[in-house]
């Protein structure tokens, strides 16, 4: 058993941990010896000159980027303290910011302008099939390096929804319409302002009434149809009516002696875009749209149901006036054997892309697209013309040519089988894992990819609502763009919110989920 040695115990006094006065005084020595001699290393202690200076020599072992030392002057003030790093590793130049671009603004008569869709460009462009009409950019020499100048008198849109019926005329400063389209009741001069009274060249009772002998025939209150495409949509009153309805219809027409049209459309803060149906595709992938909508587009009608069929969109319905034929032919300056015949042409090719009629009541008729291709295709033993389009990318939307073929649906192994997937009802439809992500089809993209995105996304519009006040401001904005919307989480978030967004997938990264 160990003892332990009991610890020596040390005891010193106090007076013994004061400092004495002779220790105080070999401090105080120390320490002037110490600035003495700093000063001496430093210049000596010969007086100077006011006007001479001190210079501070620097010795570094790496590569100086920086200019030379600064030098102090006596008895003037000290030069600002320089934080910014001054050296680089051996052999690398320290990188400057780069110079900051200023861009004037352009002069007043661009105010209107598009680049790709510039009238005085497309004029070198052939004419057949209005393809002067599409898109046709700049090249590099005649790109402009300005900003673009809002029209004189430019003022902010009114509100949704009152900008649906009113916009300020200086901020479209066109009258074409107001005449050339009087009778037909699109739009009409108020002061400082235009009023769209809903009207439109084949319903001059208003869209609002046309809307609802089309609801008599197919489903518009359902939540089956959602999205809706309209050709050559005037000043978009179509649309702009459909949205009480909870359907999102893309208005289209191309820039022609109705120039302003597209961009009434987009005052009033209804979705639009200039387009064309010519010799490319519309920008979007196959089964994008529920219905489709042509109203007298001045399109033959053979070669525009051909050519929307070939352009791969996604129709449901394809709701044509085409009665109006039989109807107007007098009003129209044709004879009625005219038109007749192209009724009949409209029917033949409608049957050969395997649509059904499916109802026809006074100006409407409706024609549904099938399902699925299982009988279309046995159909092409007898009926060779069109063909259906072989290793053609369905989904490719980005000046793709269209072609005299059928894009053919996704397999289906059952009559009745919704090809690539039945859609859920709106409301229902917005956040459930679309047909096209549960099936696999879209390569490296899962079901828990998509309710990650949408979950990110109502977080993001949150938080910009928290620190953009204007953002959260019910009647602050009405058109946004999604330069990158990858599943369209951003405009999911703001589906409450009074307004649309364009939503737009990059060609150069991953499009695949355009659709």
């Amino acid at each position: 058993m160990a003892v332990g040695v009991p610890a020596t115990k040390l005891h010193l006094s106090s007076f013994a941990l004061r400092p004495t006065l002779l220790q105080l005084a070999a401090v105080a020595v120390l320490c002037s010896l110490s600035y003495l001699a700093g000063v001496w290393h430093h210049g000596g202690l010969t007086a100077a000159p006011a006007s001479s200076s001190v210079s501070i020599a620097t010795t570094a072992s790496v590569t100086c980027a920086s200019p030379a030392p600064a030098v102090l002057k006596r008895g003037g003030s000290s030069p600002p303290l320089d934080f910014r790093a001054h050296h680089t590793a051996e052999g690398i130049e320290a990188v400057s910011a780069p110079a900051q671009r200023v861009y004037e603004a352009c002069p007043a008569k661009y105010s209107e302008y598009t680049p790709c869709e510039d009238v005085e460009r497309s004029l070198r462009f052939p004419r057949d099939r209005l393809m002067y009409r599409e898109r046709h950019c700049p090249s590099e020499g005649e790109r402009l390096r300005c900003l673009v100048p809002a029209p004189k008198g430019y003022r902010n849109p009114f509100p949704w929804p009152a900008s649906r019926d009113v916009a300020w005329f200086a901020n479209v400063p066109h009258k074409e319409l107001t005449v050339e389209k009087a009778v037909q009741n699109w739009i009409r001069v108020d002061g400082d302002k235009f009023r769209f009274p809903g009207g439109g060249t084949m319903f001059p009772h208003g869209a609002s009434a046309y809307i609802d002998d089309i609801g008599k025939l197919i489903p518009l209150h359902d939540g089956s149809i959602r999205t809706a495409l309209d050709t050559g949509c005037g000043v978009a009153s179509w649309g702009a009516y459909l949205l009480s309805r909870n359907i999102l219809a893309m208005s289209f027409a191309p820039r022609d002696s109705h120039e302003a049209q597209v961009q009434f459309a987009l005052e009033r803060g209804v979705p639009a875009m200039i387009g064309v149906l010519s010799s490319n595709r519309l920008t979007y992938p196959a089964r994008a749209f529920d219905m489709a909508h042509c109203s007298r587009c001045l399109i033959p009608g053979s070669s525009m149901v051909c050519r929307s069929h070939s352009a791969s969109w996604g129709l449901l319905d394809l709701v044509r006036a085409t009665n109006q034929l039989k109807k107007h032919w007098k009003g129209w300056q044709r004879t009625k054997e005219d038109l007749n015949a192209e009724q009949q042409a409209i029917e033949a090719v409608a049957k050969s892309l395997c649509w059904k009629k499916i109802k026809e009541v006074g100006d409407i008729a409706i024609w549904q697209k099938p399902t699925n291709h299982i009988h279309c295709k046995a159909s092409r033993k007898l009926i060779k013309s069109p063909p259906f389009c072989s290793d053609k990318n369905p989904d490719a939307a980005w000046y793709d040519k269209m072609e005299a073929c059928i894009t053919p649906l996704p397999e289906a192994s059952d009559i009745k089988e919704v090809a690539g997937g039945e859609l859920k009802k709106w409301p229902q439809r917005l956040t459930a894992i679309p047909p096209r992500i549960a099936s696999g089809s879209i390569e490296g993209v899962t079901d828990e990819m998509f309710k990650e995105d949408t979950k990110l996304w109502k977080k993001r519009v949150g938080h910009y609502k928290s620190v953009i006040s204007q953002f959260g401001q019910k009647d602050r904005y009405r058109n946004l763009l999604d330069m990158n919307a990858r599943f369209g989480g951003f405009a999911a978030a703001l589906v409450g919110d009074p307004m649309w967004i364009m939503n737009m997938v990059p060609t150069v990264g991953n499009s695949t989920t355009l659709g």
